[in-house]
């Protein structure tokens, strides 16, 4: 059976992603991104779900800066709409209740009924760990904010459902493999992602980016980085593009970037979801 790697623990919206897209997959857990990236670069599983950005609270910050520095390739995309419960152990209520455990992230994405309850947040790894924890714990002073399989997973009642803040709420995942596998041309939407760094010089990212403007393409992302933690040296850019790089504009403006960037590294070319409409 392949296997496909995760952050998280069973009952994480990583986990949860994983069966919706990869269902005759085994679907491995991992304690740390750095893990899931390292079981794919070792073997141990043949793909890897990772969550990249967040319609509310942005970029998964880890994970750009992994990614450049890895030899795993960005294979597929799929977006998750994100629903978060409110849940504890069986006897507790809303009354009872008064920390809440969770990812960063979540508890950031549900500020308001922590606010209207009162409650004081508490980092956990991920969220389905959070629902474990307090499982564990048996304590109905303890909630935790999770996706609902988590509750179905480690026997909790959900308190209250759908405690996300925005119900826009999304998540993007891309699948990583060991293998470039670059989606044919001619075959519906496609995204390019690839990192580079722009040379020292004045105007250079203007320069660099003036291609993808005259030849039409649009450029859907573009976030930079630090490179060796020097404020006065090139900088890296992580982008991504509408298009396959076969296309005439697209290629025509890969060569114009090549003029004022060194080390362009191409990360993905992946069939668009359809999510993106």
């Amino acid at each position: 059976m392949p296997r496909i790697a995760y952050q998280g623990e069973p009952g994480a919206n990583s986990h949860l992603v994983c069966k919706q897209h990869y269902a005759d997959w085994e679907a491995i857990p991992c304690a740390s991104f750095e893990d899931v990236f390292a079981a794919v670069t070792a073997g141990e599983a043949d793909l890897a779900m990772i969550p990249i950005d967040n319609s509310i609270a942005g970029r998964v910050a880890d994970i750009h800066h992994f990614l450049p520095e890895s030899d795993l390739h960005i294979v597929a995309e799929h977006f998750l709409r994100i629903e978060f419960s409110l849940m504890a152990v069986p006897g507790a209520s809303l009354d009872t209740i008064r920390t809440v455990h969770s990812h960063v992230h979540a508890l950031g994405q549900c500020r308001k009924v922590i606010r209207e309850l009162g409650l004081t947040p508490l980092i956990s790894g991920d969220t389905a760990g959070a629902a474990r924890e307090v499982a564990e714990a048996a304590d109905p002073t303890q909630a935790a904010i999770a996706p609902p399989l988590a509750a179905e997973i480690y026997g909790l009642e959900i308190l209250r459902a759908d405690v996300e803040d925005e119900d826009h709420n999304t998540t993007r995942f891309v699948v990583l493999s060991r293998d470039f596998v670059k989606a044919p041309p001619g075959n519906g939407p496609v995204v390019t992602s690839f990192v580079f760094n722009v040379r020292n010089l004045p105007a250079a990212l203007y320069k660099a980016l003036g291609g993808f403007a005259t030849n039409g393409i649009n450029m859907t992302k573009l976030e930079s980085y630090m490179v060796g933690g020097s404020f006065a040296g090139a900088t890296q850019f992580l982008a991504e593009v509408d298009g396959h790089p076969d296309d005439p504009g697209l290629k025509r403006a890969l060569e114009e970037l090549g003029f004022f960037t060194t080390d362009v590294k191409m990360l993905g070319v992946y069939p668009a979801d359809p999510f993106r409409g």
